[in-house]
């Protein structure tokens, strides 16, 4: 598959449009995200190692939010326990359509069902690993208590939840600091001013991101036992949340 430049916002417009999971998005995604989303090449790698260590045979690994399929082939090469599957589930026909190419010119030999629907409405059942990288926070702010809560109930005793996430700062100064070096780090990544600001304004009503102290009561309150934060860089984040 040609991989193609993330160039979506870089000619100024007046107005902004929310930011949707389309074609026109799909087929930059995997540029977009690797530029916009510090340490995202480490957080799909370690879902490799999490996966090696916490599938359990004869049960079901989830990617809810897949995408393109990143944190799904990683999963996939990481299993190596008998009888499991993948299912890999997003709303975006756009994303599903490339995501079941890449899965299909995969050569490993786990299972994987990819699935256009709303992760809310899938089940959650017989569960070992379930991989959320930077989908939650889509979804709105009132239903985030009962995804969680589904996540836990489907789950294995020794199950294991990653939780990547944008991140708020209740801190000012801190929230300041951490935004300031990320659109930083965007630049860096070869993204303009004006990229940095549409962009941003694209996603204001769409991505709502929590402290990390919300995420963590949630988890508690849904029951995870154990809840570990694994890698932060800037304003991104992932948790490896267990159910004992």
């Amino acid at each position: 598959m040609t991989k193609s430049k993330d160039t979506i916002y870089s000619e100024y417009r007046e107005r902004v449009a929310d930011f949707i999971f389309d074609e026109k998005v799909a087929s930059v995604f995997d540029d977009m995200i690797r530029r916009s989303v510090p340490g995202y090449a480490t957080v799909i790698a370690m879902t490799k190692v999490f996966a090696e260590h916490y599938a359990q045979a004869d049960s079901v690994c989830y990617d809810l939010g897949c995408s393109l399929g990143a944190s799904t082939l990683a999963m996939r090469k990481g299993i190596d326990k008998p009888g499991c599957k993948i299912i890999a589930v997003d709303n975006s026909p756009a994303m599903v359509k490339q995501c079941s190419e890449v899965i299909a010119a995969d050569d490993s030999i786990v299972p994987v069902e990819v699935r256009l629907c709303d992760i809310q409405d899938v089940p959650i059942e017989n569960a070992s690993v379930v991989v959320m990288n930077f989908t939650l926070q889509f979804l709105s702010p009132d239903r985030r208590d009962a995804m969680i809560q589904k996540i836990y109930d489907g789950f294995r005793p020794g199950g294991v939840l990653l939780l990547s996430e944008k991140i708020a700062f209740a801190d000012s100064d801190k929230q300041m600091f951490e935004t300031d070096m990320y659109h930083e780090f965007k630049k860096l990544m070869g993204y303009s001013d004006t990229e940095v600001a549409q962009k941003r304004k694209a996603l204001e009503k769409v991505l709502l991101p929590e402290t990390l102290d919300a995420h963590r009561m949630r988890l508690k309150n849904a029951g995870f036992a154990k809840t570990y934060l694994w890698f932060q860089c800037f304003n991104f984040m992932s948790l490896a949340a267990f159910k004992e």
